[in-house]
């Protein structure tokens, strides 16, 4: 599903190594905790995947695809394979639940009746039915991270990658948002989550990726 191979990235000829001979493979369907210290490379894997970054040397593969190879005209579709969560949400606070999940249906061009065919399956998975009404600034931290997990979800992602995502959550609606994220996996997605939280590592008891320095360790 994922093969970093003996990745390197620097972001000047002359500036320091944000990653170096990093080689890492994701398996399908697989849960991985990505760990590290600030700076320790972690973004720097994570814009190589969405390939908003190429890297200086080596092999990325996502989903059968050298991201080295890709032309950036298709780079949209590639993208459209995975769901991205942040740490601040980036909901539209002009916009109701259902419509900040269905703007990343209507920007591929889906139909009306896709939009509501799709979103109350979607918001029904993050047990948020009910609540498609309300703005962003009407719900709690933890329900509008739930809004920015379903956004990523409509487009039924292969990977889903979470950088941060319990960051600005208090411990019960973190512990909300990882058991999401375990029942998406449980569905098939494969799940790439990055994360400070040593209470989340330690208690999921999955596969955990150890990044310091640019280096796997």
């Amino acid at each position: 599903m994922i093969l970093f191979d003996r990745v390197s990235k620097r972001y000047s000829p002359t500036g320091p190594w944000a990653l170096r001979d990093l080689s890492l493979g994701i398996e399908p369907n697989e849960f991985v905790v990505l760990v590290g210290p600030s700076g320790a490379g972690k973004s720097t894997i994570l814009r190589l995947l969405t390939c908003e970054d190429r890297p200086t040397s080596g092999t990325i593969i996502v989903g059968g695809i050298d991201c080295n190879q890709i032309r950036r005209r298709d780079i949209p579709r590639l993208r459209r394979r995975m769901g991205v969560i942040f740490q601040d949400f980036k909901l539209l606070p002009d916009k109701t639940v259902f419509e900040n999940v269905a703007f990343a249906l209507q920007i591929t061009g889906a139909s009306r009746r896709d939009v509501n065919y799709v979103i109350p399956r979607v918001l029904k998975t993050v047990s948020l039915l009910g609540k498609e009404n309300r703005f962003p600034g009407e719900l709690s931290g933890g329900e509008q991270q739930r809004v920015a997990i379903a956004r990523s979800l409509v487009r039924q992602p292969k990977i889903l990658i979470a950088d941060e995502p319990t960051g600005n959550l208090d411990s019960k609606h973190a512990w909300d948002v990882i058991e999401l994220l375990l029942k998406i996996n449980n569905y098939g997605t494969t799940v790439l989550l990055a994360t400070h939280n040593t209470e989340i590592v330690n208690s999921l008891k999955r596969r955990v990726v150890a990044i310091e320095d640019g280096r796997l360790v």
